[in-house]
């Protein structure tokens, strides 16, 4: 649940925001913003012209935990425009210094910038120890002031051969640089504490912590673009293999699905073999009883016809011997009438 809160933004009326309302200044919820940070340097932007607000800030840092809302990709934007702005500055400076200043050999600039270089790296460990010692470190502030000494005595060397290298009257002149950082214009012959006071001071500070948050929000970005890729990569080898897999189960499907055809049509031509079979062996026990019949029947036909012939012959006999007894019988009452005549 976002927290809302009440602003006012120039002639506008207080109105109910979200920290995802495109007028909240993102880089403000990452604490990144310059106008935060530089505030009260002598390079002070002044108000950013989006909404800031700490309620919206916690709002936020409670809801990044739970998802990625790559608000980061809009800071890195606000701060590399900022820093490009920064850069464009610092050569502008260079180049002007390059015009009012006497011009030297490159071996005179060389011993210079070894100089400078010095006087940086005393800053910086001056600033380093004033730190240590307002958080209560007092040894470790001590060991930062005797490195101090030691780049000092080299600084010692390196003046003495810049000193060597040029005309005394061209050395007592001031030989600034731009600070590579901040774009602040720094002397050769600063002294420790004008030095320390620059170097520790917020508006340095200030660019080296813009810058830093740059280079750390570019790489956030880019581990969870990675993140985001292997994950979509992940996603898609899933998908892939989902589809692998649901391909590979409509071919057993099909597979199965033809076996259970083929067993299906081996079943039916299997009975329709042994239909047609049965159908043979019908006809066939049919063709023979049929042979059987016609044989007996022919077989009968011939035994009735012998029959009816030899009834037909004992019928002739039996007439004929019934005849020949009644020729037989007339004869003889013929001849006993002759003889009886006779008598």
């Amino acid at each position: 649940m976002y927290i809302m809160c009440c602003v006012l933004t120039g002639d506008e009326s207080r109105q109910r925001v979200k920290f995802t309302d495109e007028r909240v200044c993102k880089s403000h919820l990452l604490n990144c913003c310059p106008h935060d940070i530089l505030s009260g340097t002598r390079m002070d932007l002044g108000e950013c012209s989006k909404i800031h607000d700490l309620a919206l800030r916690a709002d936020y840092e409670i809801s990044s935990k739970e998802r990625d809302l790559f608000f980061e990709l809009d800071a890195v934007d606000h701060l590399e425009s900022f820093i490009a702005d920064c850069d464009r500055r610092t050569e502008l400076a260079k180049k002007r210094l390059a015009e009012t200043q006497e011009e030297i050999s490159a071996e005179v600039a060389a011993k210079a910038e070894k100089v400078h270089a010095l006087n940086e790296e005393i800053g910086k460990l001056l600033a380093k120890a004033e730190q240590l010692g307002a958080e209560g470190n007092v040894d470790e502030a001590q060991t930062v002031l005797h490195e101090v000494e030691r780049v000092r005595t080299k600084k010692k060397d390196a003046e003495e051969e810049y000193r060597n290298s040029m005309p005394a009257s061209s050395f007592q002149q001031q030989k600034l640089r731009v600070c590579e950082v901040c774009s602040a214009y720094l002397g050769l012959h600063d002294n420790d504490r004008r030095l320390a006071d620059h170097f520790g001071g917020k508006l340095h500070l200030g660019f080296i912590q813009i810058r830093e948050k740059l280079e750390l929000l570019k790489k956030t970005v880019q581990d969870k673009q990675e993140r985001r890729n292997q994950e979509r990569l992940k996603r898609r080898e899933e998908r892939e293999r989902e589809e692998r897999m649901k391909k590979r189960s409509r071919s057993r499907d099909r597979d199965q699905e033809r076996r259970r055809r083929r067993s299906r049509s081996a079943s039916r031509e299997k009975r329709r073999s042994h239909s047609r079979s049965k159908e043979r062996d019908r006809r066939r026990r049919h063709r023979s009883r049929s042979r059987s019949r016609s044989r007996h029947s022919r077989e009968h036909s011939h035994k009735s016809s012998r029959d009816r012939d030899r009834e037909r012959e004992s019928k002739r006999s039996s007439s004929e011997r019934r005849s020949d007894g009644l020729n037989g019988r007339t004869e003889s009452r013929r001849h006993d009438d002759r003889e009886a005549g006779e008598i």
